[in-house]
């Protein structure tokens, strides 16, 4: 089956690639096909936004199309960056992101924290179809690891001690947030 990945990320490519194997025997991405693509990201859910890439994706290429939208909620900082995980701090690096969400949860107790992650699948028919993936944690007390990217070397998710970017990709992509929505999607299309 031919899909086409509505991201310009390449790491986001790379696990979800990962995770349709080997039901997705080709995932496309706009970049692989030579076009950047760009959607403005201007929805109040991780699911509004997922549904605004997905269609724009399907619309523009012709193709079905999965798209997502995930982001890290802190329970300490009322839920930020959430929604705006992508677009916290415009134009800084993950690496700066990391160090001011660290800076502002400095002596506080509270490290709960969730990545979230909404999926969005739509085929011929043009009817949207949304998997959600939440994968609970807590925020490290310092940035940790060289592996995944985004906010990966701050995240501990629960069970576990090493961050993200400690864990390594074979085991995130089985426990993480992109994991459990997109093994839905799986799931979905391997029963058509």
């Amino acid at each position: 089956m031919r899909l086409l990945l509505a991201t310009n990320n390449p790491g986001k490519v790379r696990e979800v690639a990962a995770i349709l194997e080997p039901l997705c025997s080709e995932l496309l991405s706009p970049v692989g096909l030579g076009r950047r693509f760009e959607v403005v990201e201007n929805g109040d859910s991780f699911e509004a936004n997922a549904r605004l890439k997905v269609l724009a994706a399907f619309r523009e290429f012709g193709l079905p199309a999965v798209a997502d939208d995930s982001g890290l909620e802190i329970d300490a900082l009322g839920g930020a960056p959430g929604v705006r995980s992508a677009r916290f701090m415009d134009g800084s690096s993950y690496a700066d992101k990391c160090r001011e969400i660290l800076r502002r949860l400095n002596g506080r107790p509270d490290r709960r924290a969730r990545f979230v992650c909404c999926a969005a699948l739509v085929e011929s028919d043009g009817e949207v179809e949304v998997f959600d993936g939440i994968c609970p944690g807590t925020i490290a007390l310092e940035s940790r690891g060289a592996g995944g990217f985004g906010y990966d070397p701050i995240f501990i998710p629960s069970g576990y001690e090493q961050t993200f970017a400690e864990l390594g990709a074979e085991l995130k992509n089985r426990i993480s947030h992109r994991a459990r929505a997109f093994a839905q999607v799986r799931d979905y299309l391997s029963e058509r």
